[in-house]
């Protein structure tokens, strides 16, 4: 899963650029705008770059029938409980409709899972032959039916369990926040611990993107964040990637004691 997750991940150094960039220069200029129009695009899609990207990542594979399945998986839920869709379900007024479902469509926990979904269903059906009959729609063309299907299914029951799972997903993050530099200490920890295990870039999906309404990145590149609180998901990475912290000092200090001789081999 956290290989698979690399690749939309690495599509973020371009969002970086062009909204840096834009940022820099004057506002009025409309090369500015163009540019931070563009960074914005992909910043507001990683939801679906998440579910497409581990859609591909994450089957046997690697084939465009997972994409296109992800895709679906991703579609059906955004668009089923929509805001709009919600009131005339539940039969209410649209300014009835708990808020937490205008938050689904750029909620990156609602990509993870639909890739996820995406891709089981790619690894257990790509090769299924269906009767005669049917069999134009047998192997990687059943995918996608698949995808749509269960995710109706986990449609209706995120119409009844999204608002109290999004209102968990935003205690934790304000609990986080509200832990101040030892929360950001925790997060940079358990970063660490789980690089073996590659769970760390869903770890990371919590605090950069606006899964539990902390938004790292997004409430920075925005410029309406909290000063000294907006960026301190990140701004620890830097000692580490630049100088391989702690591992790096402690191996500096192995080869700085003056008990330790070098012994020159010829």
């Amino acid at each position: 899963m956290g290989r698979s997750l690399q690749l939309p991940v690495a599509v973020l150094p371009a969002a970086a650029l062009l909204v840096g960039i834009g940022h820099y220069m004057p506002s009025s200029w409309s090369l500015a705008q163009f540019l931070q129009a563009g960074g914005n695009a992909i910043l507001g899609s990683l939801s679906i770059l998440f579910a497409i990207g581990l859609a591909v990542g994450m089957s046997e594979n690697q084939d465009g029938a997972a994409a296109l399945a992800g895709l679906v998986a991703y579609l059906i839920p955004i668009k089923v409980l929509d805001p709009s869709s919600v009131a005339l379900l539940e039969g209410i007024k649209a300014s009835k409709v708990d808020p937490a479902f205008s938050t689904l469509s750029s909620n990156v926990f609602i990509g993870i899972i639909a890739g996820l979904i995406a891709a089981a269903l790619y690894n257990k059906f790509h090769k299924t032959k269906l009767p005669m009959a049917l069999s134009f729609f047998s192997g990687k063309r059943l995918v996608p039916i698949m995808a749509a299907i269960v995710m109706l299914i986990l449609t209706v029951i995120l119409l009844f369990v999204w608002p109290t799972l999004y209102d968990a997903l935003v205690a934790f993050g304000k609990f986080m926040v509200g832990l101040g530099a030892a929360g950001a200490g925790l997060y940079g920890f358990f970063n660490r611990v789980l690089i073996p295990t590659g769970l760390h870039q869903a770890l990371n999906a919590v605090f950069w993107f606006n899964t539990a309404g902390i938004n790292d990145i997004g409430n920075f590149w925005a410029g309406k964040g909290v000063k000294g609180v907006t960026g301190m998901y990140q701004a620890g990475f830097f000692p580490v990637m630049m100088f391989g912290l702690p591992a790096g000092a402690y191996a500096i200090y192995r080869n700085a004691r003056p008990e330790k001789k070098l012994k020159l081999v010829v």
